[in-house]
């Protein structure tokens, strides 16, 4: 199965909470970029933390790839979730291929268990980044690191 980890775009710096915080243009721009890199790609489910700025940015790629179906909303995958916890949602899934829209810390330290099988080495993630992970079985230690992708602030 391949896993696509998608950080959401910069978002303002201030809201009436973290979860209300938008994305900036900047911020939409920086996520049409790393949509473009999903292009053509048989995405089965695309799957987003419940915050604002993660919903907006899986919108943006939705509309940018003509993605069809609804975007799953995570619970599980808000900044400061378990990443232990998120292996088992997303290990219960069939799909092939699945997009997860999400946040720092949670997004590096997910990355980092999947491959490494600890939290010790998380995967830098920047507003935007996409990294790419596949294997057989979703289990920690057990993907690898096919792609990163950080998008350049010119």
């Amino acid at each position: 199965m391949k896993l696509w980890l998608l950080r959401h775009g910069e978002a303002e710096p201030r809201a009436a909470t973290d979860a209300a915080r938008e994305l900036t243009r900047h911020g939409r721009q920086d996520v049409l970029h790393s949509a473009a890199r999903l292009a053509g790609r048989p995405l089965g489910a695309i799957l987003a933390s419940p915050y604002v700025r993660a919903q907006q940015s899986a919108e943006l790629v939705r509309e940018a790839l003509g993605f069809t179906g609804a975007i799953g909303i995570a619970p599980w995958a808000t900044p400061d979730s378990d990443p232990r916890a998120a292996v088992e949602f997303l290990s219960e899934r069939g799909e092939e291929e699945i997009l997860l829209v999400t946040h720092n810390p949670f997004v590096g330290e997910l990355a980092g268990l999947l491959i490494h099988g600890n939290r010790q080495e998380p995967v830098p993630m920047a507003t935007a980044s996409l990294a790419e992970l596949d294997g057989e079985l979703l289990v920690p230690g057990l993907l690898s690191l096919r792609s990163l992708h950080h998008v350049r602030h010119h």
